[in-house]
């Protein structure tokens, strides 16, 4: 497996962090996470039409660029550098891969379009009051009746569902587990903005009462479908994560530069430069299962797939949260208020560590993939 970057790779990286950097800086978080929407409209048309971000591993017969997983993660990790207020991982990350996985050729040319130019937001609806990841843990209802299929229940912290114009909900049938599309202004439709430890990242409880919907593939068969949505959504994360550990580490670095102690900068102190060393360590190894995964997502070995998403859940959630809280500590007193970024960062590694499902959770599937 070969892990270094390409040319075209590394240029991407430049790209993006650029475009970031002037629509994603500190001051435009804070306004959007203080915005009911959670995004600038007017910056997610800017990432389809000038960067194609929303298209970029969707295949070209459906309006994308039909580029692989490593450079998606090359974006992802780009976003959790700059805490990216937008729908991304809901529209990119669990939707679009969802329908490119689900057996709906149909749906794909219906609905994935509108993704890939950005007109469409969208997510999954998956998890219920209970808070599980896991295919018991669906419980809402779809029942077909002379008109089509139906909704009855609730999904909640739903990645920017108070903002997607596509759902796409994981329901009991019959048959099983089933997905379904469903349109933000169906009849029924009920959408409550929850609150947040993460205010950079939105999150809904969505009712449906009756709810007319559109079955994707064939009945009781979307869990395997589900399940691999959720281990490729896993490495991007992932990726995420280690963007948001090093901007954490680059602001611990700075402050350690120029704060002063006993007339000298704090990071000449054993302490503080080996705490900085410890949590460089930590990102890399991080960044090392991170992109570990999305090399195994391009090369499409399921079991090897399986193994590579818990694992880098695991080590980047634990390596985030505690590169986030440990800048915290190199800043001092003033990491902790509203004032200063390095909080912004720490919400972020606390809300991304539950998202898809904790740590303990991945453990127990790593070790269930690999048999023991």
């Amino acid at each position: 497996m070969d892990l270094t970057f390409s040319e075209e790779q590394d240029e991407l990286r430049t790209v993006v962090r650029s475009f970031l950097a002037k629509y994603s800086d500190e001051q435009a978080v804070r306004r959007l996470a203080a915005d009911p929407r959670g995004h600038d409209p007017a910056v997610w048309r800017r990432m389809a039409t000038e960067l194609g971000l929303q298209g970029l591993a969707v295949p070209e017969e459906y309006g994308g660029s039909g580029f692989g997983y490593v450079e998606l993660g090359v974006v992802f990790e780009e976003a959790g550098r700059a805490l990216l207020c937008a729908p991304h991982f809901a529209t990119v990350a669990l939707a679009a891969e969802a329908l490119l996985r689900c057996d709906d050729e149909q749906a794909r040319r219906d609905l994935l379009p509108g993704i890939a130019a950005g007109d469409t937001l969208a997510t999954l609806a998956l998890t219920e009051d209970a808070g599980r990841w896991d295919a018991e843990g669906i419980r809402l209802t779809a029942h077909e009746g002379a008109t089509g299929w139906r909704l009855t229940g609730a999904k909640t912290y739903v990645p920017d569902g108070h903002v997607a114009d596509l759902l796409l909900v994981a329901a009991r049938t019959p048959s099983g587990v089933s997905l379904f599309a469903v349109a933000a202004d169906a009849p029924g439709l009920t959408r409550t903005t929850l609150p947040t430890l993460d205010q950079t990242r939105g999150q809904a409880r969505v009712e449906f009462t009756g709810t007319p919907a559109r079955l994707l593939g064939a009945e009781g068969t979307a869990w395997p479908v589900l399940e691999r949505t959720l281990a490729t959504a896993a490495v991007l994360l992932a990726a995420e994560q280690v963007g948001g550990a090093a901007a954490a580490l680059d602001g611990a670095v700075e402050y350690a530069k120029i704060r002063e102690q006993y007339g000298r900068p704090i990071g000449s102190f054993q302490g503080i430069k080996h705490k900085c060393a410890d949590m460089l360590m930590e990102i890399e190894s991080a960044r090392s299962a991170a992109y570990g995964g999305l090399w195994a997502l391009d090369a499409g070995d399921e079991t090897e797939i399986a193994v590579a998403s818990a694992l880098a859940r695991v080590c980047c959630s634990e390596a985030f949260t505690r590169v986030a809280a440990d800048a915290i500590q190199v800043h001092g007193g003033i990491g902790f208020t509203w004032e200063h970024p390095a909080h912004l960062y720490f919400k972020r590694a606390k809300s991304t560590e539950t998202l898809l499902g904790t740590p303990s959770y991945h453990r127990e599937l790593l070790a269930a993939r690999l048999g023991i």
